[in-house]
């Protein structure tokens, strides 16, 4: 990709930023230098790399599912301002 495909005032106005000309000009140099040595980058021959995936061994440590006594869903409902079947009715946040 080079940096002619990426317009420095079409991702401001996405971020909602306010950019002068001379901001747009200094960014638009500096998102090409960082276009340039990501070509460069491309080009490197890592074909005998081994792909790693942590800088450091890591290793889960889960631990083992017990079950242990819990509240009804009656006393868990009880000063509830709003119910039905068992579930909490709740005001909707996104139209």
């Amino acid at each position: 990709m080079s940096s002619q495909g990426i317009d420095v005032q079409y991702v401001a106005d996405l971020a909602r930023l306010r950019l002068s000309a001379d901001e747009v000009a200094t960014f638009q140099k500096q998102l090409s230098d960082i276009l340039g040595y990501v070509d460069q980058l491309q080009k490197v021959d890592v074909s005998s790399v081994e792909a790693i995936t942590a800088s450091a061994p890591t290793s889960n440590n889960l631990r083992t599912d017990e079950l242990k006594p819990s509240i009804s869903a009656e006393e868990a409902l009880a000063n509830a301002p709003v119910q039905s079947d068992n579930l909490f009715i709740v005001p909707r946040m996104v139209e």
